[in-house]
């Protein structure tokens, strides 16, 4: 009779503890450099605020959190990968590069970094998906380094722990004056919600499958 007892208390934990996971928002980190902080700007104007807002509001249970640091390099996102994963990840959004460039570090050298980072997911989370966003090198670094630079990300899109690709983080806002601050690099506020509309889509294709693997 205790056994039974037991088991079935046992039982109980077990649901309770499902049920409490299965009712958590879905999970989207972003990685990425002072485009995602929002320099300049409040918390509330960067585009993961802004995609948390836009999802809510179509009825996605999820929690955005802007992991992102201005001054950042694809090997401080390597360092600080860990302290990540030390939470549950369901989506990693990866929007790291741009500093690489325009510091012209080798293709080599950023690409083995983003590398390490899509690694890393896999091996510590295995059920983490990663959205990468892209970046564009500098036209002042060449056509074969802008070249170089847009293939590494093509080709680490082929990773498998990466389930969407988006090609330019800054589609539609670099070059416009109007989206961007006096320095002519980081986004306005307006800049920020062009950037959230155009990141959308691809984050709610992203989060499909992990929507589903849910009752």
């Amino acid at each position: 009779m205790q056994h039974s007892i037991a088991w079935i208390g046992m039982i109980a934990m077990v649901s309770l503890t499902i049920s409490l996971s299965a009712g958590e928002p879905t999970r989207v980190v972003f990685l990425g450099d002072s485009l995602t902080a929002g320099y300049g700007l409040t918390p509330d104007q960067a585009y993961p605020a802004l995609l948390e807002q836009a999802l809510r509001r179509e009825g996605y249970e999820v929690t955005c959190i802007n992991a992102g640091l201005s001054g950042d390099t694809t090997a401080g996102g390597v360092r600080r990968l860990d302290w990540l994963l030390r939470q549950p990840v369901d989506l990693l959004v990866v929007a790291l590069g741009a500093n690489d460039a325009l510091r012209g570090f080798p293709v080599e050298h950023t690409e083995k970094n983003l590398r390490a980072i899509l690694d890393e997911v896999q091996a510590r989370q295995p059920t983490a998906r990663v959205l990468l966003l892209g970046m564009l090198a500098p036209p002042n670094l060449g056509v074969r380094y802008g070249n170089a630079f847009v293939g590494m990300y093509r080709s680490l899109a082929t990773h498998p722990v990466v389930i969407g690709f988006m090609p330019f983080l800054l589609k539609g806002v670099a070059g416009v004056a109007a989206y961007n601050q006096a320095d002519g690099v980081h986004p306005t506020a307006e800049g920020q919600r062009m950037i959230a509309s155009e990141v959308l889509p691809y984050v709610k294709a992203a989060l499909a499958p992990v929507r589903m693997d849910g009752p």
